[in-house]
């Protein structure tokens, strides 16, 4: 096993997990954080900067998985990996952007 192969997994599921919210905010017409927003990452881009970015962030996400190595389903290591990353920011960003949409866990700030 190539730990390479398991490290483009793991940002290949950071990048899908990534794009999910961004799709979805854009596809419903709402704006949302984005790295190109003043300030970035905590200012408001348009739908359409959403969901182009969701869609970058799913073509990275797809190159990285389905381009290298050779992912499998039924291959444990592969799969963790790709899960780890989609948890890992999916919690970091849980964090980040709570603070601006009311997700903090409660006494803290």
């Amino acid at each position: 096993m190539n730990w390479l192969d398991l490290l483009a997994y793991f940002f290949g599921g950071a990048f899908l997990t990534n794009a999910i919210p961004h799709v979805v905010a854009g596809m419903m017409g709402e704006p949302f954080q984005t790295p190109f927003a003043k300030p970035p990452g905590e200012g408001l881009s348009t739908s359409t900067v959403n969901v182009l970015w969701g869609f970058f962030n799913l073509l990275v996400g797809y190159l990285l998985v389905c381009r290298v190595g050779d992912f499998g389903l039924r291959i444990t290591s592969d799969v963790v990996a790709l899960g780890l990353g989609g948890l890992s920011i999916g919690l970091f960003l849980a964090r980040r952007f709570g603070r601006f949409h009311g997700g903090n866990e409660p006494g803290r700030t």
